[in-house]
């Protein structure tokens, strides 16, 4: 008795685990390593982390931001430029995309006829390089693109700021900051070839392939070169794949179909890919139950999970947006500070609600130190 998958072994042996290097390709196993790879296996090709970074970059960029501490002029001028959209894009939204993914945000100031600040455009991280003096202090950044580098110097002739750089915390970089797009690029690796793995099973009857047996009867026959590519000719055309899913299947004499199936330890795929999707939404810092992850009883509702949401990475990500701006903008707006509106946040209308019953409840204090507590200026919160 002779199985069709030793038959096609013995003619063409494919080493799996040496084809990668035989090829120079990566070693099976590894995942991108450049920023480029990584994006586009992530947020260009995996549904979770294209859905936990537009969450959280399109919440910051829908977020309310007020200007206080500079004159009314440039308050309303600095608003103006943080809500302001260059080809397309906001610049919150696209500094927060930038500070998740690639752990650093370039803003270039640019200015008018007199020299003063009049818009912020957001560079591409990828592109930018920094040029250190003999200290180690930034002096300038390189961008580069296709090609053609240009140089943008870190301060006007005026000593003011002319390129902002925000940045994540890198233990092991000075200069450049650390994204989130390398710590899920192992799960994101995992989840798409879970993915891979469920369409191959789909193009194949949706269940694992079977063997064609060949009973060779007493006198030991075995099927010629010419007979078993032809079997596998018409099994690949006739019967694989998805459009032809339950299509009964004739045999010629001495051959029997035996089907292959796995065991409950092989199915584990389908939990490695949940708890992949888990990593990923940990990466990213979104609750799980707000990618629709089954499972997930780590919050007791949505709504606590939208909060902690917020809480836990929207705000800080907007307090280092915010105050970046802010400090490159104030030696010419002096005083500047830029933060977002809290009250105008409806996950937090909860908090707001509960700072209010606490305040009003307060009888020992007064109605100025109450509208003092509560952000609100002036009698009768004028």
């Amino acid at each position: 008795m002779k199985l069709f998958g030793w038959k096609g072994a013995a003619v063409a042996p494919r080493p799996v685990l040496s084809r990668a290097y035989m090829i120079g390709g990566p070693a099976l196993g590894e995942w991108p390593s450049s920023y480029d790879a990584q994006v586009r296996a992530a947020v260009l090709a995996n549904p979770v982390a294209q859905r936990a970074v537009r969450l959280v970059s399109e919440a910051a960029g829908g977020a309310a931001v007020v200007a206080s501490g500079a004159s009314a002029a440039d308050n309303a001028l600095a608003l103006e430029m943080v809500r302001h959209a260059s080809a397309g894009q906001g610049l919150i939204e696209t500094l927060a995309l930038h500070l998740l993914l690639h752990g650093n945000g370039f803003v270039q100031i640019l200015a008018d006829s007199e020299g003063e600040p009049a818009e912020l455009f957001a560079l591409r991280p990828e592109r930018m390089s920094v040029d250190v003096d003999t200290n180690g202090w930034p002096i300038a950044y390189h961008y580069r693109v296709q090609g053609r580098l240009t140089r943008l110097w870190a301060e006007d002739g005026r000593g003011r700021t002319a390129v902002i750089h925000l940045k994540a915390i890198n233990p092991l970089d000075d200069h450049m900051g650390l994204g989130c797009i390398g710590a899920a690029s192992g799960p994101v690796a995992i989840h798409n070839a879970a993915t891979t793995w469920n369409k191959a099973l789909l193009d194949n009857m949706a269940r694992p392939s079977g063997a064609l047996v060949y009973d060779s009867g007493k006198d030991g026959a075995t099927l010629s070169a010419e007979q078993f590519a032809r079997l596998k000719a018409e099994m690949e055309a006739a019967f694989a794949g998805a459009i032809n899913a339950g299509k009964p299947m004739l045999l010629e004499g001495g051959l029997k179909w035996q089907s292959l199936s796995m065991s409950p330890a092989e199915m584990d795929f389908v939990a490695l890919k949940a708890s992949a999707a888990r990593e990923i939404a940990l990466a990213f810092g979104v609750p799980p139950m707000m990618l629709g992850l089954p499972g997930d009883n780590t919050y007791a509702n949505y709504r606590e999970a939208n909060k902690a949401l917020w809480r836990q990475t929207i705000l800080p990500l907007m307090a280092k947006i915010l105050g970046g701006i802010a400090q490159g903008l104030r030696p010419a707006m002096p005083g500047l500070e830029l933060a977002v509106d809290l009250d105008r946040v409806p996950e937090l209308a909860d908090e707001r609600t509960a700072l209010w019953e606490r305040v009003s409840g307060a009888d020992f204090l007064s109605a100025e130190e109450k509208r003092a507590m509560l952000g609100i200026a002036g009698p009768g919160g004028a």
